[in-house]
């Protein structure tokens, strides 16, 4: 059984892309694509940077999911590899709805431009923040974040892999986290240099903002199933796919739970596609045994089609 990961954010960096689309003309053509639906150069944005306007969250959300969309094109014309899952983490679901054919690829592009711009308008920059905790299991994580909220939102945003969870709320209530995370024996736990508190409560307004546009694009039936980072179970019902993106935004990515499911249904060769190797590095930890690759250029395709 196969399974395609597509990346969120935080995978991104100036000159993703430009090998394949320089190889591939199918790359190329899904660039100028994002390009005509966002009416600005977005492959010039992947490419060649700056870093600092490819770090907003509005930019990096559609680069990250054109990018992983241009490596996907690539691997289709490629090969005969049709998997039987997909999964993605956060903005990554929208590459993998692409990949089942839920989602146009210039629909996703415009969708995931405004999710960006939802999501950082929801908090005014530097009320909100986020942090990665390592080594301290759920129910001390709980227990630490209910006593660091003292009237504030905190919790788990991101279940990364087992004993790295990512947390995220209010700025002093996530520093109070960290402090007591330490405390409590946590091996690691570190604020992240993000520009909102994403995968919480304090997100509800953009989920609502989100709704509204998900609403004007057509959703087609899934040719495969797609694990939900909100219920972490596949799901191949397209009139349930605007609620799950909805409910994601201001819910936790469950996502040690998403690939341990993909296991349970006998998973045991994986993808993950787009730029980075995050999701490939936390699958050394949760997946020993299955094979892992990814594919961010022509290099890694290469890798891929003749191992």
């Amino acid at each position: 059984m196969l399974g395609f990961l597509f990346p969120g954010q935080g995978s991104q960096y100036a000159g993703m892309g430009k090998d394949l689309a320089k190889e591939f003309a199918v790359a190329g053509q899904v660039f100028q694509e994002a390009n005509d639906a966002l009416g600005f150069d977005l492959a010039g944005l992947c490419y060649n940077g700056p870093e600092n306007e490819l770090k907003l969250t509005q930019n990096t959300q559609p680069a990250i999911l054109t990018v992983s969309v241009a490596a996907l094109r690539v691997l289709e014309a490629e090969s005969d590899l049709n998997p039987d899952f997909a999964a993605g983490h956060s903005l990554g679901e929208y590459s993998a709805l692409v990949c089942a054919g839920a989602l146009d690829f210039a629909d996703a592009v415009r969708i995931v431009r405004e999710r960006g711009r939802f999501m950082q308008e929801a908090v005014p920059v530097g009320q909100g923040g986020m942090a990665a905790i390592l080594g301290l299991d759920r129910d001390r994580l709980a227990r630490v974040c209910a006593e660091a909220g003292q009237g504030q939102v905190v919790g788990p945003a991101n279940f990364n892999s087992e004993g790295q969870v990512v947390i995220a709320g209010h700025a002093e209530a996530v520093e109070r986290a960290v402090a007591l995370a330490k405390q409590a024996g946590a091996r690691r736990a570190m604020p992240l240099p993000v520009s909102a508190p994403f995968h919480c409560s304090l997100m509800q307004p953009a989920g609502e903002r989100l709704a509204q546009v998900l609403e004007t694009v057509e959703v087609r039936p899934l040719r495969l199933p797609v694990l939900s980072n909100v219920e972490a179970t596949p799901n191949q019902d397209p009139a349930r796919v605007r609620e799950l993106l909805v409910r994601q935004v201001s819910a936790p990515v469950r996502w040690d739970e998403t690939i341990r499911q993909m296991l349970d249904l006998q998973v045991d060769h994986f993808i993950e596609i787009g730029p980075g190797k995050v999701l490939a590095g936390l699958m050394k930890r949760s997946a020993k045994g299955a094979r892992v690759d990814n594919i961010q250029d022509s290099d890694d395709l290469q890798a891929v089609l003749t191992h």
